[in-house]
This record gives structure tokens, C-alpha cells and sequence, in this order.
């Protein structure tokens, strides 16, 4: 395959409905930041789109709980966002609105396109209805149980618990979002895009990167999660899905079809066609033509979400696309995972998060904590499997690495070049040999060194084309750490009273090492590469000039002359202490506390053996049916496979008999019989607690998480 020609990278358009926490970042931004960066540096034809995503459900039920319009609530999350990722460093060429008209327009153009291609099927169907409310829910406003993994909170169109994408009416207990009532199932009519139909190209094209014959990516590298997401929801069968909703808030299904009154698009296909109409939009604000981008095979369409998108990036997106005719198709979707916070999920209703446009305030007079956040961010980024955020990792990373490793040398070429040589890089006789950096019984020369730093600034070219930035920062900080051994391994500080001629070598050597650094590092952390070229008093990083490093490099150039005047030494980054770490805890846990969420103190601790003494075992209940005069008790039949038992569990305040049959559960089996009401039960079936006081089955298939007590 030959090279792009140009690049078109997106990143999932935030719901414009709260403000962006740590988890977002790690998502979707960061690393499509990082790459977009890269590719720049790298001086490609890239264009990085992004914006708002204002007509989910999620902002009409946020208007309705802050008593606004819809339009409010989107005007004031649209302009936090916005800001937010300007402070954060994310560097977008637009982010873009789909409030705006040229998106509406742009939307209704597609689906006029479909409908007249007769692309669309229309029938009626029964959907949930809300009799309080007086209107039809749309997926995002009807939450039950998951039918898969039991999850309690799962969403009409999806169970972000287990990534399974759902239909409303495979929900158990259904609930409206609007008044909380149980909805009912009223008969409407929608136009459906018939998924099915497109099998036949889909499956190749997401399982080998084949299209019509014609291999599209090679090498093909999709990553593994995403890959066995879209092949379970295509082997599981593909539906048709309805592409408009009965909604007051949204775009418009065109007014020249019939039947069209009181519909709008479904947010799955008005969405990402946002990301076409940002880039109409920075065509039109910057006189390019956007048509390329979009439409030109030589082009490369990435798209940079979190693993609860994939399906909608990976199949119904596509399809549109493929559909409409004139569209590429993506040539990766790298989905990270989910982040997790201090050993819990990440969750906005519980106020478990880390605001990142309150972390930018409480920093805003220290911006290197900017590129601290970055730093840890990418360096525990969730690429393959979901990973944890904690606050004291956090401080480990900065301590040890950034300052440890990174600044410290930085500082110590500064300091000698300022006490030997006024500032000023010396002159040097490059053929004169150094001990090796990588091995301090080996000798080296200023040619080798410029080779150990190439290989370390190719393989970040490398690793970041595979979208693997954490391997790519790891390299980064090996230049750093080369740069280090050079310097232990050479002792300038005492070279240069027996020879001035060798110190020179190294400190020039030394020198051109901190400014490969200030232009490898400006992906990851562009305010610390603003930073260290100030200090070495080079022009900042632009365009291109990550290729020129690797073209010097490989030439063994000076990357920093001699006889430049370098500046006086100044800390890059400072070290957190354990008091910090705390405060920084103490606030996360006083904004729950905030918010009125407690947990039960854990119980006396358990030694191991005495958890092996229990006996777990799945079961399916039988039958169920209330205890005469006992409010809390069920009577329940559990077939656990080898034999039938009879289990008391005090959870009819929570279930209705018949609403539990079926239900499969983990049963302690070993428990000693105990009479209750006159009825002997022979196990205990295990529940969980939330954060409201109600009992929940923990699940067979997907266990319980953090902050649920067992009961």
C-alpha cells in the first residue's frame, strides 16, 4: 500500500450536557492529540475535527433537571468543553457544533440522499411511550437491567457495564428517564436502515480490511477488543435499526418527505456525520476544499473514541458512508478501554471523577502540572484493557520520572553548560572517542550517540503509527535516560580537570541530546516543549520538524550549533509531596460526600482461608412467592444443576416474585440450614447494596464492582 496523502482524524463528539472528566481524556482526545501532533511534526496533511454533540437524549433530560431550555444547556457545556480542551493543550483544527445550520443541513442531506436511494425501509413498530410525559422515549431515556450481564443501569441502546448494544424493548424493568415511570409500548412509524443488507461487505471489510476485493490497510491492525466487538454484534445478527426518533429536540427529518411531521434523526446518524460538517466548516473558515478529505481514497479516515462507541463507529457510521456512495471508509477506529479512578469506575451521578476543568483550575498558576496530567495520562492510558488513575501513581510518575529522570537531566546540561562554558555550546573535535552511554566499558564517539538517539526518535515515529503511545512515551523518556548514562558514565564534573577536549564532546553531545528532546516530547507534552526550547533559546516546534530531527539525526547534524548561547538553568517540573497526594484524595472523596453518596465502612478483615470455607454456586430461581406476613422475605426454588433448593432472601421489598424467575444467581451453598418463618432455607443467594440503599443480584457473568456492599 502506498503512503497516505492526507490525513482526517476525529475524536467522539462529547455530549455538550456536563463537563469532560479524566476518562474522556484518556478516551478518545489525548491520543488523537498525540497523533495528530505527530503527524504535523512530521509534516503530513492533517486535519483534526471535533465538536460538540448537542442533540443526544442526555441534553433534554439535563434541561429538564436545571429547569432550562435544551438550547441552554448546550450553549453552556459547548463553550466549558471547548475551553477545557484549549487549556488541556488538545490541539483541534476546529471544534465545530452540531446546533450549527451547516450541520443540520449537512445531516438532512444525507438522509435525503438514503431515502431517495431507497436505502430506508419504514414500518411501524411498537416503541416505549411515556403516558406521564406524553411523548415517545428515545433510546437514552430508558434505562432497566441488561438481559446480558445483568448490569442495573443499563440504556436502551446500550449497557456501557459489558459494551453490549441493546434495543429498548430487550431491557428488563424499563424505566422512563423522564418521570420514572414504567413506559408502555405504542405503535409509530420510522424509517430503518436495514443493517443486514450490508453484511456481505461489512464482515470482510471490519475482519480483514478487504473492500470489494481490493485490500484496504496493510498492515491491518486493528485492535483485538474491537475487532471481537463488531464480530459479536454481526454473528449475533444484524437488525435493522431505526434511523429517526418522535423527539422535540434534534435535526429535523426533511419536510419534503411525507410523514416526516414531529420526527427527527436518530443522534447514531446525526452525530457523526458532525464530524463531515466540522470539516465543511474549517474548509470554508480556512479557503480548502473539504471533499478530499472525505472522499479521496488516498486518504486516511481515523476515528479516536472510547470502546462503548465502537459499534457506531465500526458498523452503522460505515454503512451510511458506504451507502451514500461517495465516502471512504475508516481506516481504524482505535477504541481505548475504560479509565477507573482510585480502585472504583469513574462515575459522573456519584460524583467519582476528576473534572479536568477544575484540575486546570486549581493549576492554572503552575501550567507544568498540565503536562504532568498528560504525562501520567498517557503512561497509564487503557489501550488494550481498562487502567486505573490514582493519585499516588500519579506522584510517582512525576517524582520519578519527570523530575527524576527527565528534568533532572535537563538540569544538570544547563547548569554544566552555564559553569563551563558561560552558556555557550563549545566547539568540539567530533572525532575525539567518549565512554558509551548505553554501556560504560564500551567507547563511543559524538556520531554514535546522534545513532542511539535516532533509533529511540524512530521507534516514537513507529510506535505511534501502530497507535501504541504508551510504548511511544517509553521511548521518549529512553533518550532522556540515554542522555543520563551519558552524563554518569562520562562524569564531565570530573573529566574536565584532565581533559577539557573530551568534556566539550560530551557536553556538546549532551546538548544536542536535550534538543532532540525538546522536539520529540511536543506531542506528548507541548507546554514542556515550549518550555525547554525557551531554555535552549531555539524557536518553538512547528510543522515538519520532527522529519528534519530525523533527517539530522541520521546525518549526525548538530541539532543545536555550536558557539549558541543557551539560557540560565530554570526547573522543568517539581516534586509532590505525600501531603499533597492526601489533599488531592481528600478532595475526591469530599465531592462525593458533596454530592450525598456514603458507603458502608468496611467490614472486620477476613483471612483467606476463612473465604475458601465458602462454597459459591450458580443457580436459576424456579419459583418465587411471598412468606405470609413477612414484608421482607421471599421463598424462592433455585435449581443449581445437581439438585433443587429451597432459599429464603430478604429481598421482596426490592423484587416482585414473578419478575425474578428465571433470574440466574450466585448461591452460598455451604451455609448451615436456618429456619426463617417456619421455612427452612439451605443457602443464602448473593446480593449487593448501591449507593441507595437497594439490593441488587450480583450477577454470574460480570461480578460486582467497587462501592457495592455484600449482603
Amino acid at each position: 500500500m502506498s503512503k497516505a496523502k492526507r490525513y482526517l482524524v476525529t475524536s467522539a463528539l462529547p455530549y455538550a450536557n456536563g463537563p469532560l472528566h479524566i476518562g474522556h481524556l484518556a478516551g478518545a482526545y489525548l491520543p488523537a492529540d498525540i497523533y495528530v501532533r505527530t503527524l504535523r511534526l512530521l509534516g503530513e496533511d492533517v486535519v483534526y475535527v471535533c465538536g460538540s454533540d448537542e442533540h443526544g437524549a442526555a441534553i433534554t433530560i439535563r434541561a429538564k433537571m436545571d429547569g432550562v431550555s435544551p438550547q441552554d444547556v448546550v450553549d453552556k457545556y459547548d463553550k466549558l468543553i471547548k475551553e477545557t480542551f484549549e487549556k488541556v493543550g488538545v490541539s483541534f483544527d476546529i471544534y465545530h457544533r452540531t446546533s450549527s445550520h451547516l450541520h443540520h443541513e449537512t445531516a438532512q442531506e444525507f438522509f435525503r440522499d438514503l431515502y431517495q436511494k431507497g436505502e430506508f425501509i419504514e414500518q411501524r413498530s411498537e416503541q416505549y411511550y411515556d403516558e406521564s410525559a406524553q411523548q415517545f422515549l428515545a433510546d437514552r431515556y430508558i434505562t432497566g437491567t441488561c438481559p446480558k450481564c445483568q448490569h442495573e443501569e443499563a440504556y436502551g441502546d446500550q449497557c456501557e457495564n459489558c459494551g453490549s448494544t441493546l434495543s429498548p424493548t430487550e431491557l428488563i424493568n424499563p424505566k422512563s428517564k423522564m418521570s420514572g415511570e414504567t413506559p408502555v409500548l405504542k405503535e409509530t412509524t420510522h424509517w430503518y436502515l436495514p443493517l443486514d443488507k450490508y453484511e456481505e461487505w461489512l464482515r470482510p471489510w471490519i475482519e480483514e480490511g478487504v473492500l470489494n476485493g481490493e485490500k484496504l490497510h496493510d498492515p491491518y491492525q486493528w485492535k483485538s477488543h474491537v475487532l471481537g466487538q463488531c464480530k459479536s454484534w454481526i454473528d449475533g445478527g444484524l437488525q435493522p435499526r431505526a434511523m429517526t426518533r418522535d423527539l422535540t429536540w434534534g435535526v429535523d427529518v426533511p419536510q419534503e418527505i411525507n410523514g416526516s411531521e414531529g420526527k427527527k434523526l436518530y443522534v447514531w446518524l446525526d452525530a457523526p456525520i458532525g464530524y463531515i460538517s466540522a470539516t465543511k466548516q474549517w474548509a470554508k473558515d480556512n479557503g480548502k476544499d473539504w471533499k478530499p478529505y472525505w472522499q479521496d481514497k488516498n486518504t486516511d479516515l481515523i476515528h479516536f473514541i472510547g470502546k462503548d462507541n465502537i459499534v457506531f463507529h465500526c458498523v452503522i457510521f460505515p454503512v451510511i458512508l458506504k451507502a451514500n456512495g461517495n465516502y471512504i471508509l475508516p481506516k481504524n477506529v482505535p477504541a481505548n478501554q475504560f479509565l477507573n479512578l482510585e480502585g472504583r469506575k469513574i462515575s459522573t451521578s456519584k460524583n467519582w471523577a476528576i473534572w479536568v476543568h477544575e484540575y486546570v483550575e486549581d493549576f492554572k498558576d503552575d501550567p507544568k502540572m498540565i503536562d504532568v496530567l498528560r504525562y501520567y495520562m498517557i503512561k497509564i492510558m487503557p489501550e488494550n484493557k481498562d487502567s486505573e488513575f490514582t493519585w499516588k501513581g500519579f506522584q510517582e510518575a512525576n517524582n520519578s520520572e519527570l523530575v527524576g529522570t527527565f528534568a533532572n537531566y535537563i538540569n544538570r546540561v544547563v547548569v554544566l553548560t552555564n559553569k563551563y562554558y558561560n552558556g555557550i555550546i563549545p566547539t568540539i573535535n567530533q572525532g575525539l572517542e567518549i565512554t558509551c552511554s548505553e554501556d560504560e566499558n564500551e567507547t563511543s564517539s559524538f556520531q554514535a550517540e546522534m545513532n542511539a538517539v535516532a533509533k529511540h526518535a524512530q521507534n516514537i515515529k513507529k510506535f505511534i503509527y501502530q497507535f501504541d503511545f504508551r510504548s511511544a512515551l517509553r521511548e521518549l523518556m529512553s533518550i532522556a535516560d540515554l542522555g543520563n548514562k551519558l552524563l554518569q558514565n562520562n562524569a564531565p564534573w570530573s573529566l574536565i580537570k584532565t581533559d577539557e577536549e573530551k568534556t566539550k564532546v560530551v557536553m556538546n553531545t549532551a546538548a544536542q541530546v536535550v534538543a532532540a528532546l525538546s522536539i520529540a516530547v511536543q506531542p506528548f507534552l507541548p507546554k514542556t516543549s515550549n518550555r525547554l526550547r525557551d531554555l535552549l533559546n531555539l524557536p518553538h516546534v512547528v510543522d515538519g520538524d520532527l522529519e528534519k530531527l530525523l533527517n539530522d539525526l541520521s546525518k549526525h547534524e548538530f541539532l543545536i550549533q555550536e558557539g549558541h548561547q543557551i539560557n540560565k538553568p530554570t526547573h522543568l517540573f517539581s516534586n509532590l509531596s505525600d501531603d499533597w497526594v492526601a489533599e488531592q484524595v481528600q478532595k475526591l472523596e469530599d465531592s462525593q460526600a458533596e454530592a450525598g453518596i456514603q458507603y458502608e465502612a468496611i467490614k472486620e478483615t477476613a483471612t483467606f482461608d476463612d473465604f475458601q470455607k465458602m462454597d459459591f454456586r450458580t443457580g436459576v430461581i424456579l419459583e418465587a412467592e411471598k412468606i405470609k406476613k413477612a414484608k421482607k422475605l421471599l421463598k424462592l426454588t433455585v435449581d443449581l444443576g445437581f439438585e433443587q433448593r429451597t432459599i429464603v432472601s430478604g429481598i421482596a421489598e426490592f423484587y416482585q416474585a414473578e419478575e425474578i424467575i428465571g433470574k440466574e444467581v450466585v448461591v452460598v451453598a455451604n451455609l448451615a440450614p436456618r429456619k426463617l418463618r417456619g421455612v427452612e432455607s439451605q443457602g443464602m443467594i448473593l446480593m449487593a447494596e448501591n449507593d441507595k440503599g437497594e439490593l441488587v443480584f450480583v450477577s454470574p457473568q460480570s461480578g460486582f464492582g467497587g462501592g457495592f456492599v455484600v449482603r
